[in-house]
């Protein structure tokens, strides 16, 4: 509905700029926000005051104007001035009635992209595997995978890359451990972060173990058939425990969606070749280098982007060039979107900027840095375990969902054992998954396992308690919506306000595609979770004065569990029936 009243207020300001009331050339942002008291609108806008100035009126005679200049339109009954100038809209309850009928008859809860579907690909999680998955790949995976949801919902063709590190001097060290004893190796790959800790003990300690570890760096480089078969099996196993990962928390990423580093190693000679063909190389201490203007240091010196070393070895920006034209050339990408710590922000401005000016990419294609914020403790720094070191996904999780048990059982001892492990286990993750998702993408966040579990506020399980209030309606009922006849009718204001709300789902998920920023969508099931605890406390449902007022609120409490449903599991989360 905003986007519709943003379109009213241009056409009403491009009339009257024709008409000489504005002058030309000006081109605002429109903003357009939901009232809180409805007895003065649904929406308001501040465009008279904004515009006013330029325009040499006061703000409520423009604001005259563009309400004479508006076109008609269905949907709004009546416009409004408000205070020094505000615009107010009151919206058409039957329209929306009739909005929300269309809505419930639609397996897509009437959701459609506004434009053209696009190829986009989503750069996401991309884990060391020489390491076992820790926190700090959280936020990449499950931001980058509700982001991911959502963009395929609205219709668009959606590649997940993971673009896991794969190589490097590191795997040497490993390879030489699985050498030393290979009986022994495999076991112990069970704990890769303790095989990691085992073989760089080994390599600080050996100077011998240490020499064939980087003999070994320079043989898998070379394609030796042995090192080659020694590497395949390391990141077998490495990725076997990601993909346990991604499962157990509910993320679409398979074997079939990583791309590593390794992927692009035979591009990269040829990567600096087409920058020095195209004169952007320049040698700074053996180093080659591309240097943009836009890029300075604080002393206004110009910054490189290092794409081979003195010694001939290659970078990230390196294999980040290669990747850039794969997804363009290969791909046929519209879109890239990476989601990628913030702190890697200047990287990334520099690798697409140089993708560009070396004609790497088309200018058609999109490529953005959806960076984040970091995951903190109580004490406000990265999060580490009691002894400073890294906490493992698998630990953070298991402890999501053994807290989850107790709080589940205390509430309903009564339950069977296993309801409650599998309540629990939807409880645990879920509310791991929305701590975070409902956090500003950029912002960083402290993680507290009370506040996340609690069944108060914007958490993962006051919305799966919400969502199991409307399927508990329809179980008390015995019927499906599919059985109730009628049709939905605004008399309530709780009915309105619920009914406003649903409305704007469409919307809502096209911001969440165009910035990537799942936190929107958490904050819009908050409040929709909200609207209906409203509406089920003041509008009788079953007990309904008349059947007709019954089955029109039968029928809103189901498009509203339908979209709470639908808006969990575009965020990743499981729902349950009860709980």
């Amino acid at each position: 509905m905003k986007d519709s009243i943003r379109h009213l207020i241009q056409q009403a300001l491009d009339r009257l700029t024709a008409e000489g009331v504005l002058p030309a050339g000006l081109t605002p942002a429109i903003q357009v926000e939901n009232t809180k008291d409805k007895s003065h609108g649904d929406f308001a806008s501040n465009i008279a005051m904004m515009l006013a100035k330029p325009a040499g009126m006061k703000p409520r005679d423009l604001a005259e104007k563009l309400i004479a200049a508006l076109p008609a339109d269905e949907q709004i009954t009546k416009v409004e001035i408000a205070g020094p100038g505000f615009l107010n809209f009151f919206q058409n309850s039957d329209v929306l009635a009739h909005y929300l009928e269309a809505a419930l008859a639609d397996a897509q809860l009437g959701v459609r992209k506004n434009g053209p579907a696009q190829r986009v690909v989503v750069d996401l999680s991309a884990p060391n595997l020489a390491k076992e998955m820790h926190v700090g790949h959280l936020r990449s995976t499950i931001i980058g995978d509700g982001v991911a949801r959502v963009l395929e919902f609205l219709g668009d063709t959606v590649i997940r890359q993971n673009h896991v590190g794969d190589w490097g001097t590191q795997f040497g060290m490993l390879l030489a451990y699985m050498q030393e004893n290979p009986a022994a190796a495999e076991s112990e790959l069970a704990d890769l972060e303790g095989f990691y800790r085992a073989a760089k003990k080994r390599f600080d300690e050996s100077p011998e173990f240490a020499d064939r570890a980087r003999e070994l760096v320079v043989q898998l480089q070379a394609g030796d058939a042995e090192c080659l078969r020694l590497w395949h099996r390391f990141n077998d196993i490495s990725l076997s425990h990601c993909q346990a990962l991604y499962d157990r928390l509910g993320v679409k990423l398979s074997m079939a969606d990583v791309k590593g580093e390794s992927a692009y190693n035979d591009d990269l000679p040829q990567v600096v070749a087409d920058l020095a063909a195209k004169g952007l190389l320049t040698e700074d201490n053996g180093a080659q280098c591309v240097f943009m203007d836009e890029f300075k240091n604080a002393e206004g010196n110009p910054l490189p982007l290092i794409v081979q070393k003195a010694g001939g070895g290659y970078l990230y920006a390196t294999t980040d060039l290669a990747a850039t034209r794969y997804r363009a050339g290969v791909l046929k990408a519209d879109r890239v979107l990476y989601f990628v710590d913030q702190r890697q922000a200047l990287h990334f401005q520099m690798v697409f900027a140089c993708a560009r000016l070396a004609g790497f990419v088309p200018a058609s294609m999109d490529m953005e840095h959806m960076g984040f914020g970091t995951m903190n403790g109580p004490d406000g720094r990265p999060f580490k375990t009691r002894d400073g070191g890294t906490v493992k996904l698998v630990q953070l999780l298991d402890e999501a969902e053994q807290r989850a048990y107790s709080l589940v059982k205390d509430k309903n001892p009564d339950l069977a054992e296993d309801e409650l492990r599998q309540i629990a286990r939807v409880v645990g993750i879920a509310s791991v998954k929305y701590a975070d998702l409902s956090k500003h993408r950029t912002s960083d966040y402290s993680f507290n396992f009370d506040l996340m579990l609690s069944f108060e506020g914007n958490t993962a399980p006051y919305l799966l308690y919400a969502y199991t209030r409307v399927a508990g309606v329809f179980r008390k009922l015995g019927k499906g919506v599919d059985e109730i006849g009628g049709q939905i009718t605004l008399v309530a204001e709780q009915e309105q306000a619920l009914a406003a709300k649903l409305a704007q789902f469409n919307e809502l998920l096209g911001n969440v595609a165009n910035k990537g920023t799942p936190h929107i969508l958490c904050a819009y099931l908050y409040d929709l979770a909200g609207l209906f605890s409203s509406f089920y406390e003041n509008c009788p449902i079953l007990s309904a004065e008349d059947e007709a007022t019954r089955d029109s609120r039968l029928r809103l409490a189901a498009l509203t569990g339908r979209t709470l449903k639908q808006g969990l599991e575009l965020l990743g989360l499981e729902t349950l029936e009860r709980m």
